[in-house]
């Protein structure tokens, strides 16, 4: 079951009726174990997705060529560059390839995904967008 709470002095109280009404369901002096996470920002999911297709646009063509002309699999690169993977093996290629991990919301809370955002940023600046100052991509990343 998952409860939203907002800490307050008091401690953590639920934010509506419905909330409440799962709070309810909880027996008094049993102990439970709960996991605090930081539900995601919508607002910092989609600069994401805007860092991410502003930076695709930036791509010269053999680079979107490169990519397969696929926006998902230069975001998937890119973290995987961030570190954001997993290692599996591959049977049919015979190797351990990185893989990149889920980004879904119930995979990320708020601090994992500003972190991943931070770093897929320097991997961009480092590595796909030498041929752009910072502050000329800044400026077209504020139009998306």
């Amino acid at each position: 079951m998952d409860i939203y709470c907002k800490n307050t002095m008091r401690g953590l109280v639920p934010m509506d009726d419905s909330d409440y009404d799962n709070k309810l369901k909880l027996t008094i002096g049993k102990v439970y174990k709960v996991t605090i996470r930081l539900p995601r920002n919508y607002e910092l999911h989609k600069k994401y997705f805007a860092l991410i297709k502003c930076a695709w646009e930036f791509q010269l063509e053999r680079s979107v060529e490169h990519f397969k002309n696929d926006m998902d699999i230069f975001r998937k690169t890119l973290e995987i560059a961030a570190g954001h993977c997993e290692i599996a093996y591959s049977i049919e290629r015979r190797e351990w390839i990185e893989q990149a991990k889920s980004i879904s919301f119930d995979k990320m809370d708020e601090f994992e995904f500003r972190d991943l955002y931070e770093k897929v940023k320097d991997v961009l600046y480092k590595h796909f967008l030498s041929h752009v100052s910072q502050e000329e991509f800044e400026k077209h990343l504020m139009d998306f």
